[in-house]
């Protein structure tokens, strides 16, 4: 498909955290059709409120865009902005945006447009999970029409691929107390109707500003438990499955010849995040004996059936930043009791770990009880339902001793720099870090801050780093154009088509 974006790179967006199926042809649904699945529905469609990635997945790129994007290689390219330019030190953005571009309720979009979303999402009131990430911006100036200025506080490296994320779409001003539930964005699809509990569906905008879209209509159909989804696609009931949950069910896609599979990797950390201000876990030894007594090799089988990759800081194998530092707290038994010891609980301690209702957070505590047991330490395992109750216990109001959950945004180590968040984790050489990567001005004093960051961490145990999960795809092999790994979480849909 010709590229949407802009004729100086050639793209080939499609669905992120890539698995798709499709739809046996007996049935109803129209060629130009596809239904992807998710393993969680979102509270709500606007991926600019709230934290949750599961927004995002249905509707980036599908209804919602951006002043820029970030494409299948994990690149930042051209959106609704043409192109920029930095100057002043990296202080001023300046964006030429693309004109006759419209909403789907057929209000213009421009820089006053552009300027109230950003607008939206740094102020005092913002509920944008990611707005730590756009403070930077001091002042926003709209000279004319399609000229969009952001005047930074401080340089920002990272800035323009933040610009690419879910959580910075643009937003139509006169929608947004609806877009939770009816989202109106920019898109090659407009959003059609929301059954609760079961799917969202969206349609081709004849107004698009780009390329059109092969398919005429998509659909977003929610699916937790992994039997079921794996029941789902053999019964040829949805096309696309970004987030299979059950990999010992792997092996039978692979033995079918109308689907394709692809064991693909992705920005998503697994970490069994502690309260850092809650004793024992404020105690740095007891964070480094708890990680000593995970053996993440048994863990990756246990929980992935031998797909993922086990991690020692807070950073994907996918990103060419990662740093191994799996060997700075192996898996050491006698070691770990020592530390035990040293910091006070010879006999070890009791805690709780709530674990959201997600499979690998369940698999992987109940792996983690048994080894904590051989130092003594034993968990009681309490499910929070997620994300509703999860985000409100553990992420916001911090009331929790142990958790387990994917991290799944890029680059997003400098969330331990973040105050306050859920780990409650403080440590100034490490904010001085970020501050600096933020200012880097070489790629190479980028990558080499990237490498402290995970250094710190990697030795503060803020979180148990356990390992970097599997893209596991499965998708009909008649279709096409669909993201095998997945830089950002996504179903990005606007290039998938069926070859018959």
């Amino acid at each position: 498909m010709p590229n949407r974006f802009t004729p100086i790179r050639n793209l080939a967006c499609a669905v992120s955290t890539a698995a798709l199926i499709a739809f046996a042809p007996t049935l109803s649904l129209a060629a130009g059709s596809v239904t992807f699945g998710q393993p969680v529905e979102p509270a709500g469609l606007d991926p600019t409120v709230g934290s949750a990635v599961a927004s995002g997945e249905v509707t980036w790129q599908n209804i919602f865009e951006g002043l820029v994007a970030v494409d299948r290689d994990g690149e930042v390219v051209p959106q609704l902005a043409s192109d920029w330019t930095i100057a002043d030190g990296g202080l001023t953005y300046t964006f030429k945006l693309r004109p006759d571009v419209t909403f789907h309720n057929g209000v213009a979009f421009d820089s006053a447009t552009a300027k109230f979303t950003l607008e939206r999402i740094i102020s005092n009131d913002s509920t944008n999970g990611q707005k730590a990430l756009y403070t930077v911006i001091k002042s926003i100036d709209a000279p004319d029409s399609t000229t969009l200025v952001l005047n930074l506080s401080q340089p920002s490296s990272n800035l323009l691929y933040w610009l690419g994320f879910p959580s910075a779409v643009m937003v139509e001003p006169s929608s947004v107390e609806t877009n939770k539930s009816n989202p109106i964005g920019t898109g090659p699809f407009k959003f059609d109707e929301w059954r609760k509990g079961d799917r969202v569906l969206m349609s081709a905008y004849d107004g698009y500003w780009g390329e059109k879209p092969s398919l005429d209509a998509i659909s977003a159909r929610f699916i937790s438990d992994p039997q079921a989804q794996a029941a789902a696609i053999m019964s040829h009931d949805i096309d696309v499955f970004a987030k299979f949950e059950a990999p010992e069910l792997f092996a039978q896609f692979e033995a079918d010849d109308s689907l394709a599979t692809h064991v693909g990797v992705g920005e998503m950390e697994i970490v069994a995040g502690m309260n850092n201000t809650r004793p024992p876990f404020d105690d740095l030894r007891v964070r480094q004996a708890l990680m000593m007594a995970v053996d993440r090799n048994i863990l990756v089988q246990g929980v992935e059936s031998g797909f993922g990759t086990p991690i020692g800081s807070h950073f994907s194998p996918a990103s060419p930043y990662y740093v191994d530092l799996t060997s700075e707290y192996s898996f050491d038994v006698e070691k770990a009791k020592a530390l035990l010891t040293e910091a006070g609980y010879p006999n070890g301690f009791e805690f709780t770990m709530k674990v959201p209702t997600r499979s690998y957070a369940s698999r992987s505590a109940e792996i983690l009880q048994a080894l904590f047991t051989q130092i003594g330490v034993t968990a009681n395992i309490e499910s929070s339902d997620f994300p509703a109750t999860w985000i409100q216990d553990v992420f916001k109001d911090t009331n929790y001793d142990m958790t387990i959950v994917g991290h799944a945004e890029p680059l997003d180590i400098g969330i331990y720099a973040r105050h306050p968040y859920y780990f409650n984790y403080n440590n100034p050489e490490f904010d001085a870090v970020m501050h600096d990567i933020d200012a880097a001005t070489t790629p190479d004093a980028r990558a080499a801050g990237f490498k402290k960051a995970q250094e710190i961490i990697g030795h503060d145990v803020p979180a148990l780093f356990l390992y970097s999960a599997p893209k596991l795809g499965v998708w009909d092999a008649k279709l096409t154009g669909l993201w095998e790994n997945g830089p950002v979480p996504s179903n990005d849909m606007t290039d998938v088509r069926w070859t018959e």
